[in-house]
């Protein structure tokens, strides 16, 4: 008897092992040759798409919840984190901008300066987030170079920050993983109302301008007591914008259109007084129109 195999197998027949782990090799790498069709067209909105809301979301536009872009979130959040109470002392605004940049915003030096030096300025802001130390510019003139100003935070900023060591709000991790940052602020402060917020995204933007901070509580007092008000009855409480260089405000017709759109303008004119003198009269401006230099006031008066 013969051990023989009895299948009719040539000498070139034989089929040699698989080895292991080699089918897999070769799905994998069948997969990743693969190449799909697409429609450029579909492949350019998508793209677009993913852009746009990674601009909307992640830079440019302001959160509803605490009236914040997360460059000013940051910033709030590393003062918080550097022990800026306003209790302590002032610190470089040096130092604030290198923590910024360092662990939750890698992006230009000079737009975390920028955004910091405004919630610091009581002519861009209603109510100043951040108390400043040095010169922190006017409406006609810049601020200081970083290394010469100095910053802690108000009083008011730690209402928005207050709680947020008691689970208050969602953390996530920052660019690198390295640490962790707030998703949103706590907010015990109507932020977004009272000091206004801008920002252009694409396709879309935003200009909120600056209110009352009596006259928003009353509105949301009112509010909480009646969900189904209308705009109508919140204007009620709240007139008008309250812009912190003054000015007069010429109709109310966008501001009305403002608050049942979401789409207005408001024209804003500046204060002034003449004031006579033994041979010439003066003009004396007072106030001035939001976001306008004194300057360029005086450029259109000399135009006339």
């Amino acid at each position: 008897m013969s051990d023989t195999p009895t299948d009719n197998q040539g000498p070139g027949d034989e089929t040699p092992p698989e080895q292991p782990g080699e089918t897999t090799e070769a799905a994998s790498l069948t997969t990743a040759g693969t190449i799909e069709p697409i429609e450029i067209q579909t492949e350019m909105e998508q793209s677009f798409l993913d852009y746009a809301m990674s601009v909307i979301v992640a830079r440019a536009l302001p959160d509803a919840r605490d009236g914040f872009k997360p460059v000013h979130r940051r910033i709030l959040w590393a003062m918080h984190e550097g022990g800026l109470r306003p209790d302590r002392n002032h610190r470089k605004c040096a130092t604030v901008v290198g923590d910024v940049l360092g662990k939750y915003h890698p992006h230009g030096d000079q737009s975390v300066y920028d955004a910091l030096v405004r919630m610091g300025q009581d002519f861009s802001l209603r109510h100043p987030l951040i108390d400043p130390h040095g010169n922190f510019g006017s409406p006609s003139d810049p601020p200081a170079a970083y290394r010469y100003t100095e910053c802690r935070l108000t009083a008011l900023a730690m209402h928005m920050l207050a709680d947020i060591d008691e689970d208050t709000v969602d953390f996530t991790a920052n660019f690198d993983g390295s640490t962790e940052e707030p998703t949103v602020l706590p907010s015990r402060f109507p932020n977004l109302l009272v000091n206004g917020s801008q920002g252009i995204a694409v396709g879309m933007a935003t200009n909120i301008p600056p209110h009352n901070l009596g006259e928003v509580i009353d509105a949301a007092l009112h509010l909480l007591a009646n969900p189904e008000a209308t705009s109508d009855d919140l204007m009620q409480f709240v007139k008008g914008p309250d812009f912190p260089t003054g000015g007069r405000i010429m109709g109310r017709g966008g501001i009305i259109s403002a608050a049942r759109t979401g789409r207005g303008s408001v024209k804003i004119r500046a204060k002034a007084e003449i004031i006579e003198g033994p041979r010439n009269d003066q003009i004396v401006i007072t106030e001035i129109p939001y976001q306008t230099s004194v300057e360029a006031i005086e450029e259109k008066i000399a135009e006339l």
